[in-house]
């Protein structure tokens, strides 16, 4: 695997970003401007994330061009990035050390005793959230890593100053095998990313891969209700410790499980057999208190008293995008959410039907053909059986291109009761004229289908 150790870099070396807008890159470069390197990078359109790197001392380039690579000590680009990038080429013939993202994450990750990575098909981001916010009610100082924007850290990176290190462990390209983890939390595993895993025995493979990581006094934390993960941990020789929604055979379960009418949980929560305490939480879905019970058997195992995990839980609001709070027309509430898995999907969908309120719109937006095609029954079934009014708009492409493989309007037609509806501004539209108050509207999915909800604002 490509490994790095930042230690091979002279104190306030250079450190040049290909791609350095999206949301990860972004956040590697303000921690490495934070340890007191200097920070270039480009990237292909300007941004708030450029702009607020350029106010920390980054020197950013808006296209990428040969001519931005500058003698540097490192040079790291983001997957996104083809072997054809003219950057790319210029930085491989440079002769200049040249890493992906994951492998400065795991970098960054090792100069951290007590490292984090939470990994999972589902739920890295809010759990990462949740773990952010109990080290914060404990005073850990904790340096996190996010892959969404959450309010009590203004964005999706926090510069501490403790031995804590907090992040996402994306499993694509089998980027997290490049990792350092004192603590690798499974969450769940399911079939995603066909464009690159074989099937889902090649991702339960490299999910145990992770797990193998942790050291011997490390931990790996993981939620035995999924098949997949039980199967991928079966016999492994680590510390593991288990975590259910609500299974007494786990290390860590809930019980006395209540939501009020937002959807939000309350629960006892067990430790090996014994009461901690309730635990509310201020997220709705049942998912989110699996993703609570993880992420307090993790800190529990940091170290963390009870009542910092109590305190933490409660004061996680949410994170951007996912079932965030939009705003309300003429009483129609609009949630967005970045559902784009079918599990993810029903997840949602089940915690709007169980919110007080009348009809459930979906605005819902595939995220890349390859995935369209491999779940198309999967997100027939989800959908058509979810109870809401499907509106499709069209597949959001991301890193392919448009092969012919498969359509919105071929999963639209497929699922009972769904309408395809290509324009964003015509879905709005339709909205405006339909819903009624009291309905909810969703738009749902990893691309820019956000924009529906606030054209339907009148946001834009």
């Amino acid at each position: 695997m490509n490994t790095f150790d930042l230690n091979t870099l002279p104190c306030g070396g250079r450190v040049h970003f290909i791609g350095i807008g999206g949301i990860s890159m972004s956040g590697l470069a303000e921690i490495l401007l934070g340890r007191g390197y200097k920070i270039s990078g480009s990237d292909m359109k300007e941004s708030p994330i450029t702009q607020k790197l350029r106010t920390l001392g980054a020197e950013i380039y808006i296209g990428q061009k040969a001519e931005n690579i500058h003698p540097c000590d490192l040079i790291v680009y983001t997957a996104a990035i083809k072997e054809d990038n003219e950057e790319y080429i210029a930085a491989v013939r440079s002769g200049i050390k040249l890493i992906d993202r994951a492998a400065l994450l795991g970098a960054v990750m090792r100069a951290y005793k007590h490292a984090v990575a939470i990994a999972g098909t589902h739920g890295k981001t809010s759990t990462t959230s949740m773990m952010t916010h109990i080290m914060l009610a404990a005073g850990a100082d904790p340096t996190v890593s996010l892959g969404g924007e959450l309010p009590a850290i203004d964005g999706n990176i926090r510069v501490g100053k403790s031995d804590s290190f907090v992040c996402e462990a994306c499993e694509y390209h089998g980027s997290f095998l490049k990792f350092f983890p004192f603590v690798s939390v499974i969450l769940n595993i399911e079939e995603d990313h066909l464009d690159y895993f074989r099937d889902i025995e090649h991702i339960k493979e490299t999910f145990r891969g992770f797990a193998e990581l942790v050291p011997e006094d490390g931990a790996v934390v993981a939620d035995i209700d999924g098949e997949n993960v039980r199967a991928a941990l079966r016999g492994i020789k680590k510390n593991v410790i288990t975590c259910s929604y609500d299974s007494e055979n786990a290390d860590y379960h809930a019980a006395d499980i209540s939501y009020n009418s937002r959807g939000e949980g309350s629960f006892t929560l067990f430790e090996k057999g014994k009461p901690l305490g309730t635990i509310t939480l201020s997220v709705p879905g049942k998912h989110n208190v699996s993703n609570a019970v993880c992420a307090a058997a993790a800190a529990r195992f940091l170290g963390i008293p009870f009542d910092a995990v109590k305190r933490g839980l409660l004061s996680y609001g949410g994170v951007h995008r996912r079932f965030e709070y939009k705003g309300e027309r003429n009483g129609v509430t609009v949630i967005d959410d970045y559902a784009h898995h079918p599990t993810e999907i029903e997840a949602t969908l089940k915690t709007a039907a169980n919110m007080k309120g009348g009809t459930v719109w979906c605005v819902f937006q595939p995220h890349t053909y390859t995935r369209t095609k491999k779940l198309f029954g999967d997100f027939v079934r989800v959908l058509g059986e979810s109870g809401a009014k499907v509106i499709m708009l069209d597949i959001f492409a991301a890193r392919e291109k448009d092969t012919g493989l498969v359509s919105s309007k071929e999963l639209s037609d497929a699922t009972p009761g769904s309408r395809y509806m290509p324009g964003f501004r015509e879905c709005a539209d339709f909205l405006r004229q339909n819903a009624k108050s009291g309905d909810i509207v969703i738009t749902m999915g990893a691309g820019d289908v956000y924009k529906v909800g606030e054209m339907f604002l009148d946001k834009k």
